[in-house]
This record gives structure tokens, C-alpha cells and sequence, in this order.
């Protein structure tokens, strides 16, 4: 048996009635999971940055058990938050990117990738799904992404959540429209009204355990900084003699403001000390509006810019401040969540990641596994940072287990293998210099993708090496339409 397979929970059977461990049914904890929209592991104070100002989440971690070696599930919004939602692996879902995997031009992508799947399944429990039916008031405010209604997965209020992979519906400043969110009158931060939101939802559900979900849209695309804060954060940058695109670092400030709101409101209401509240990111940072230097590449690349991102947990009854350095998934919040509120899973849900609460408690420690990433798929828009500057993601795999992490391309069979505890920045590929090392996580990495069913594209792709094909001619008609961007 492989041990990673210890991973899985396979407990309980869910009832009709509310599903509440006797020993926490009186004191179970409130819960905020936020999950911020492209947020890069270095651009927090309390990762080192000097051009982001961001106090709040920095006095937010020195209470947090921080986890340096903190990963997403996927180095994309769509397969990260349908992990991090259901507690599987993508092999499970079948969700591997947005919209499409066969983005980039067909002759350069030389395999079929494997179909994407956008919706996760309604009987695929979610985690607001379990702790609704545990008896918590749950509620989503923001970027959903993984169906058409959050409703129909187990949450009982969505603000603003749908389908949609950013703010496409009026920006970050109204007049906008979303669900159950319409402001008319100009000017209306999203970030700001969807904290307002946020603060009535835990003032009023104070009297019952309470499960909020909060993905901010921020700091997704469009670039839309509130102007005064611009305006600083171009003068700041232009005296650090750095090029990060001010509007990305205004926005980050306006939603670190927000946490600062969001915690207050927690202690202003005596909620503090028992709320479990984890800070996280769905995937790095989009490498064209900042480097996430000393990590390589950004979102989309499962180098470590693109899957490691920040990662604090704080619930003051239970977990003193600390820095942890064994690395977790964004996949572990599930089961973790799970014990915490004394909740039961269905025998049927698998959960692939781990209960770290024994770690957060000083009760125990994670065993010993490996984090798994598995992208059949192409991911155009590489950099110089990437494998190659023509995509961000080429079919394949990758593990972590230890110090070590290998990615396996699955069009050519190249491996490169990296020690990150001397090669944070993965400059060095050792997979010729030590083949037994690379061997053994090639075979781990095998292993799993045979124990998950996890595709893995072989048929050739006829487009691929021909000329590029020309380019159509352009409608002279004006289209007023917004294009959407989608990283």
C-alpha cells in the first residue's frame, strides 16, 4: 500500500439529521476560509516584500500558524477551487484548467490534451455542503467559478458568486451587477461591498456555528486600483526601481484594509478567539503584472511561483503563533475543517488530502507523503521563466515529497528534478546528476497517477509543427463588447 493512500477518508455515513461530534456540540468553532484571487507568495509584508503595503494580513499572520511550504491544489483559479471545494485531486474531477485545454495555437501543441470538465458535479459534496448539514449557517461572498450556482452545492447564501472566472460584470467599481449583488450609483469598491456583506453575515449568524467563504475577486484582472492608491504605489515603485504594475499593489491594499474590517468586526462581536480563520491563495501571481522572485514563474506554471502561495491558519483557542515548515495542500483544508467542527463525511466522499489538525494543535504531526499536481492540458502565454516562452503548461505531472520535487512533460518524457531546500528557485535540474532519486519519484509519481485513474495524453496532435495558419481578416465592425481575459 502506498503511503499517501492514508490520505484518503474514507468515514461515517451522513444522516438526515445535523452531523455534530458529541465533545465539540457546544463550542464548535466559526470558520472563515479566505481564498484570494491570484495572490503571489511574495507580494505580503510578511513574505518579504517592500513595494506591498499590506498590515493587516501581516498582524493576521503574526497569530497564525504559518506555513511556509503552504501549496494550491492546481497553478490555476478553476482546478484549485474545485479541489480545495470538494477535498479531490483534479484525476477526480476532471477539472484541469478554465474553459478550454487546448489553449495555444494547435501547431504548437504537439498532443490531444484531455477534455476539460468546468462544473463540479452536484453530488460531489462540498465543504459548505458538510458543514451545513453539521448545522453551521454557511454563505459564499465572491468569486465561485466551478458551477452556475453555489446554492446548488450545499451553500445557503451566495453573494456575488457564478460561473464566471473574474469581475466581468461592471469591474471592481460600480455600477455593477451580480447575483444577489446589484449597486446602480458609481463608485462602489466590489472589495469593499463584499467585506460589508461579509461583517453582516458574521454579526448575525453569531449566535450559531458559522461557515463563510470568502474568495475575493482581488486581485483577479482587470487591474482596477482605487486612484489615490495608485498614485502612491507608483511613486513608491518608481523610488524602488521596480516595474509592478501599481494598480495589482492598490488593490492588494485595499483588500488587506478589508481583512483588517473583517477581523475587527470578529472582535468587536467577542467571536475572535473561536473562529478558525485561514488566509490563502488559489494560485500564484500572474508573471506579466509581477516576479515572484525568489520563486520561479507565477500562475499557470507548476513551478513553485505558480503553486505555492501564502498560507496562515489562526483560531486563538487552539493554535499559538508559530512557523511550520511541512508542507500542505489546499486540498488538507477539507478534512481539516471537517474535524474541526466535528462534522461527518459520507463512506462514499473520498478526501485526498490530510486532517492537519493534530499539527495545528501541537498534538501531533502530518506522516510523511507527497503533494501531487497532474495538468493533461496546455496553458498558453510562457515566459522566460517557464520551461519554454510558448506555454506556461505542457502536458504532464508533478510531485513533491521531502526536499524534492520532480515535473514529468508528458510530449517528450523529459524530467527535471529539484532539491528545494537549496534550490528554492529551481535553477539547477539534478534529474542526470542523482537518476535514483528521480527514479524513485518518477515511480511515487506513476503510482499515484494509477491509483487516481489520472489521464495522461498520448495521441498526436496532426496540426502540430505545420505553418501557422493566417490570420483572418478583421470585421471592420466596431464590437462594444468587453473582452474578457482569462489568465
Amino acid at each position: 500500500m502506498l503511503k499517501y493512500t492514508k490520505s484518503i477518508l474514507l468515514i461515517g455515513a451522513l444522516l438526515s439529521s445535523p452531523l455534530i461530534a458529541e465533545n465539540q456540540s457546544n463550542n464548535r468553532p466559526n470558520i472563515i476560509y479566505i481564498n484570494v484571487d491570484d495572490l503571489g507568495w511574495g507580494e505580503l509584508g510578511y513574505t518579504g516584500s517592500k513595494l506591498y503595503e499590506s498590515p493587516n494580513i501581516d498582524k493576521l499572520a503574526s497569530q497564525s500558524m504559518v506555513f511556509n511550504a503552504g501549496y494550491a491544489p492546481s497553478a490555476n483559479c478553476a482546478p484549485s477551487r474545485a479541489a480545495c471545494q470538494t477535498g479531490q485531486w483534479a484525476p477526480r474531477t476532471g477539472v484541469y484548467t478554465v474553459l478550454s485545454s487546448k489553449r495555444g495555437p494547435s501547431h504548437q501543441r504537439k498532443l490531444i490534451p484531455t477534455k476539460n470538465t468546468t462544473t463540479i458535479k452536484k453530488d460531489n459534496l462540498t465543504i459548505g455542503a458538510i458543514l451545513k448539514n453539521a448545522g453551521y449557517a454557511t454563505a459564499t461572498m465572491g468569486k465561485w467559478h466551478i458551477s452556475k450556482n453555489p446554492l446548488e452545492n450545499g451553500y445557503e447564501l451566495n453573494i456575488g458568486g457564478s460561473h464566471d472566472g473574474g469581475p466581468y460584470h461592471g469591474g471592481y467599481f460600480s455600477p455593477f451587477e451580480y447575483p444577489n449583488l446589484v449597486v446602480k450609483e458609481k463608485g462602489t469598491c466590489l472589495t469593499d461591498i463584499l467585506t460589508d456583506h461579509a461583517i453582516k453575515f458574521v454579526t448575525t449568524k453569531r449566535d450559531k456555528p458559522f461557515f463563510l467563504y470568502l474568495p475575493y475577486f482581488s486581485v483577479h484582472s482587470p487591474l482596477e486600483g482605487k486612484p489615490e492608491l495608485v498614485a502612491h504605489f507608483k511613486e513608491k515603485a518608481k523610488k524602488l526601481g521596480l516595474k509592478t504594475d501599481p494598480r495589482l499593489v492598490a488593490m492588494l491594499a485595499t483588500m488587506d484594509a478589508n481583512i483588517g474590517r473583517l477581523m475587527k468586526a470578529l472582535d468587536d462581536n467577542n467571536l475572535a478567539d473561536n473562529t478558525i480563520v485561514i488566509f490563502t491563495s488559489d494560485n500564484g501571481g500572474v508573471y506579466k503584472f509581477n516576479d515572484e522572485h525568489p520563486l520561479r514563474a507565477g500562475k499557470g506554471s507548476y513551478y513553485e511561483g505558480g503553486i505555492r502561495v501564502p498560507f496562515l491558519i489562526r483560531w486563538p483557542a487552539k493554535i499559538k503563533p508559530s512557523e511550520n515548515a511541512t508542507p500542505i495542500s489546499g486540498l488538507d483544508i477539507f478534512p481539516t475543517l471537517v474535524a474541526a467542527a466535528g462534522a461527518k463525511v459520507p463512506a462514499t466522499k473520498i478526501l485526498d488530502g490530510v486532517n492537519f489538525l493534530p499539527e495545528l494543535t501541537g498534538s501531533g504531526k502530518i506522516n510523511d507523503r507527497a503533494l501531487f499536481w497532474h495538468f493533461p492540458i496546455y496553458l498558453s502565454a510562457g515566459n522566460k521563466d517557464c520551461q519554454d516562452p510558448l506555454f506556461r503548461t505542457r502536458p504532464g505531472s508533478a510531485i513533491r515529497h521531502g526536499d524534492w520535487k520532480l515535473i514529468e512533460y508528458f510530449e517528450n518524457g523529459d524530467i527535471e528534478l529539484y532539491n528545494l531546500k537549496h534550490d528554492p528557485r529551481e535553477q539547477k535540474n539534478l534529474a542526470k546528476s542523482n537518476p535514483e532519486k528521480a527514479n524513485e519519484l518518477l515511480k511515487e509519481l506513476k503510482d499515484w497517477r494509477k491509483l487516481t485513474n489520472a489521464p495522461v495524453p498520448t495521441a498526436l496532435n496532426p496540426d502540430f509543427g505545420k505553418k501557422k495558419p493566417k490570420k483572418k481578416k478583421k470585421n471592420k465592425k466596431k464590437n462594444h463588447k468587453k473582452k474578457r481575459k482569462v489568465h
